[in-house]
């Protein structure tokens, strides 16, 4: 488990200013001993709810081309059959992931491929599990073309508390089956649209790890 390079900047200087307050509190009351304590631990405990959502865990990347993987860690909270009217422009099974602001928010390559088309798009911040965030929310939109030919389109949904969605890729891009392609702050959603053929592998309410689940598996 590391530290992802999104947090470290926000950790060093939330680390600075909790010792910095707790230092004033303690050098100017020095009498306020109960209020000094709940400070030092409301501190620690920011800290490490702080430090816990930035965590990237280290794995071996799955090789199975056959499968889907979960893109994020989080909940299965939608599975349907839906039209994609962006790009793909056509019918297509969706599921889609949420995420609570203590699940990792490494965001993830369900396949391995190269990027065929990427769309950053403003907007509003709906709560995640909204009808609409997936077309109303800020967001990004991206299909990741395997050599066979399969294109899935996955969006990185940004949530209530999401005002900031960050991405590593742009067109051409080459990505590995569970390669890390964005990251998304403090609870969001990401959806992804697979062929109305895939075998779905995942069910309403499951917990899922990125990279690391299979949520499909794709006809040869």
């Amino acid at each position: 488990m590391t530290i992802h390079r999104e947090g470290k900047v926000l950790l060093f200087w939330l680390l600075i200013v909790l010792v910095a307050g707790n230092y004033l509190i303690i050098y100017f009351m020095p009498d306020a001993r109960v209020l000094s304590n709940i400070a030092v631990l409301g501190s620690i405990v920011l800290y490490l709810i702080i430090l816990q959502f930035f965590r990237s865990p280290i794995f071996k990347l799955p090789t199975d081309e056959s499968l889907v993987y979960a893109p994020v860690d989080g909940k299965v909270v939608v599975i349907e059959e839906t039209f994609e009217d962006e790009y793909l422009k056509e019918n297509r099974r969706q599921i889609s992931i949420f995420m609570s602001p203590i699940n990792v928010h490494v965001t993830r390559s369900p396949i391995k491929g190269i990027v065929e088309f990427f769309q950053y798009h403003p907007g509003k911040y709906l709560v995640a599990w909204h009808p609409k965030s997936s077309t109303e929310n800020e967001r990004t939109s991206m299909v990741v073309t395997h050599e066979n030919g399969t294109k899935l389109m996955v969006r990185q949904v940004a949530g209530a508390l999401a005002r900031r969605i960050k991405w590593y890729v742009k067109l051409g891009s080459e990505l590995a089956s569970g390669g890390e392609f964005g990251f998304i702050k403090f609870g969001s959603r990401v959806d992804v649209y697979l062929p109305l053929d895939a075998e779905i592998l995942v069910g309403l309410e499951e917990k899922t790890k990125g990279g690391r689940t299979p949520i499909a598996r794709l006809k040869a």
